[in-house]
């Protein structure tokens, strides 16, 4: 993931994060690395791309998430370290 950033968001419910997740992905060109179930309702959702990509991305599906449910968490990583590539499934 060098010079990349990575995108995260948090929601309660599945069906925010399916919306959140198709409105940062229409919004941005940006790839969805995955996402992971938490527990208590919580997913969260990974989106790659360049660092301007990746914020308009998940400020995109946040706004879109919270009109149908919660957002928890967003958050971006410009430029991650390598070895956080272990933690995000790819």
């Amino acid at each position: 993931m060098p010079k990349q950033a990575v995108g995260i968001i948090e929601t309660r419910g599945l069906v925010s994060l399916v919306e959140a997740s198709d409105a940062a992905l229409k919004a941005a060109d940006i790839t969805m690395l995955g996402w992971s179930k938490i527990g208590g309702g919580m997913v969260t959702g990974f989106y790659t791309g360049d660092v301007a990509a990746v914020k308009a991305g998940v400020d995109a599906g946040a706004e879109a998430a919270a009109q149908v449910g919660e957002v928890t968490a967003t958050q971006v990583i410009p430029r991650p370290h390598d070895d956080l590539a272990g933690l995000v499934e790819m």
